[in-house]
């Protein structure tokens, strides 16, 4: 039976996967911080459940050492929180949100790797906002684009041992850490269409799992604006939803 690890497995897009591939038959290794909030959203016989926090490298070090081999490894766990105002900067609101989706993301790729087996695949689940410089997005942005270049340089190094990387960049998920915005997300998209693209774009050993399409498609052609005219637009749009 196909093994499937997944951080950030008790809400949001890690809570509908370890749901849908539970559904297909795989055996789930849910990985969250909160014992008993797994056990009441993941319950069932083919559910291991990995209690740490993504931050405590020895935590997750010592939980997933006692995890069987898996196929599949998905290090979904993350957070946001946005810079209200650049010009008095919060470094430590930077280092909150950088230490749990970059640094915490390599805590897990170090804890995993021993776990995955011969010809499985780790997955890592970055975000469309690296694509384009967004207002307020300096932390969140910044701790994303380190996992997209982690991941690209992963792929090039486990090639030889026979892991394959992918990294996930989706656009705006309709979930608990999303609805806290303030401010218009277009081509915002259900868990359940979450999961679906991630699974099949997963199943085909695509390098690069993007969605939705026409709003990535948006977001690449306008990373390919001169700076200046990117500067123009964006004040534009901050002026629109101020």
């Amino acid at each position: 039976m196909r093994r499937v690890l997944i951080t950030g497995a008790s809400s949001g897009i890690g809570l509908q996967l370890a749901t849908d591939y539970l559904a297909e038959g795989w055996q789930v290794v849910a990985c969250g911080r909160n014992a008993d909030k797994l056990a009441q959203v993941l319950p069932g016989e083919r559910v291991e459940y990995a209690v740490f926090d993504i931050n405590d490298r020895d935590a997750a070090a010592g939980s997933l050492s006692e995890v069987a081999p898996v196929d599949l490894a998905i290090l979904n766990a993350g957070t946001c929180e946005y810079v209200d105002d650049a010009h008095a900067f919060d470094a430590a609101l930077f280092e909150r949100v950088v230490q749990a989706n970059l640094t915490g993301t390599g805590n897990c790729v170090a804890a995993v790797l021993p776990r995955i087996k011969t010809g499985g695949r780790l997955a890592l689940v970055s975000s469309s906002v690296t694509f384009v410089p967004l207002t307020r997005a300096e932390a969140y942005g910044a701790s994303k684009a380190g996992v997209d270049y982690l991941a690209r340089t992963l792929a090039v190094d486990l090639d030889p041992a026979r892991v394959a990387v992918s990294l996930v960049r989706p656009g705006f998920v309709d979930t608990p850490l999303t609805q806290k915005n303030d401010f218009p997300m277009p081509g915002r998209v259900s868990p359940e269409q979450a999961s679906r693209a991630i699974r099949a774009g997963l199943a085909r050993g695509k390098s690069e799992v993007t969605f939705p399409g026409v709003f990535i498609a948006t977001l690449r052609l306008l990373s390919w604006l001169p700076q200046r005219l990117w500067l123009s637009l964006a004040r534009r749009m901050k002026k629109e939803h101020a």
